[in-house]
């Protein structure tokens, strides 16, 4: 029997790794973070850029995803990974039965955890005038590693213009607004039986909202799950980073209209404790 798959999309930096943990736990659930990645990756920003069309993704995520889950030993199959955020209307039309948890947080705090804690491994500005290039056809393909492969806005985008004038935290706004932005048109395509919306803020407060996930994906639940949400994970630099007023300024002008979508407008920047 072929387990069944689930994917949790988020922008990244939005608690990706803590719920590939949490899950990983329980029994029966093969679950992965960022799988396959260097495949994934420029697949996603080929995808999400027109470079490659419907049967070309497909067929790239049917030898890995479906593959890998054609082979699972568990009940269930799960990635938790940011590169999927571009590729839900593939993984879902691959796999109908699938489930999609889209997995948000307050974009301050991520804009803030990718600028100070990634480093050039995001939208540094050599890696990103590589990928601009060989986009505008003036250079070639970069290779596979994460720092080339995150999205630019496509030619007829009103934003490409002004894009190329960005620093790297205002291409990392862009980034958490963009790809909320695609996540959500996409899981609004399908039936509301096969999405979720969860904030990171209120998962980390409610067993009860942890509980519904769970049943989401039909996994059994037990109180103590919820302890691993007790910290954050995947935390190179246990560090909290507010942004300061002219990065502040910066990403209310790139991603407020976001921020208003998903219910975070008006509230204050809230401080992480490690």
């Amino acid at each position: 029997m072929t387990a069944a798959p689930f994917f949790i999309v988020s922008s990244g930096r939005s608690g990706t790794a803590m719920l590939h943990k949490a899950l990983s736990a329980v029994p029966g659930v093969e679950m992965h973070h960022e799988y396959a990645v260097q495949i994934t990756q420029p697949l996603a920003v080929k995808r999400y850029l027109g470079v490659t069309d419907d049967a070309q993704t497909r067929t790239v995520l049917e030898e890995t995803f479906g593959a890998a889950i054609g082979h699972a030993q568990g009940t269930h199959w799960g990635d938790s990974s940011n590169k999927l955020s571009w590729l839900v209307p593939d993984l879902a039309a691959l796999f109908p039965q699938a489930r999609f948890v889209h997995l948000v947080r307050d974009g301050r705090k991520v804009a803030s955890s990718y600028f100070h804690k990634l480093g050039t491994e995001n939208y540094d500005d050599r890696s990103n005038a590589i990928l601009q290039d060989w986009y505008d056809g003036r250079g070639a393909m970069p290779p596979p590693e994460k720092p080339y492969w995150w999205p630019v806005p496509r030619r007829d985008d009103p934003m490409a213009a002004t894009f190329r004038g960005f620093d790297q935290f205002q291409r990392i706004c862009w980034h958490w607004a963009e790809i909320n932005r695609v996540a959500l048109e996409a899981l609004a395509a399908l039936p509301a039986y096969r999405t979720l919306f969860v904030k990171l803020e209120e998962l980390t407060r409610s067993p009860a909202l942890l509980r519904e996930m769970y049943d989401f994906l039909g996994l059994p639940f037990a109180e103590a799950d919820f302890a691993v949400f007790a910290r954050p994970h995947n935390v190179n630099r246990p560090e909290d980073r507010l942004l300061d007023a002219r990065r502040t300024a910066q990403f209310d002008a790139i991603a407020g209209a976001m921020m208003q979508r998903l219910g975070y407008a008006g509230t204050p920047e809230y401080a992480v404790n490690y």
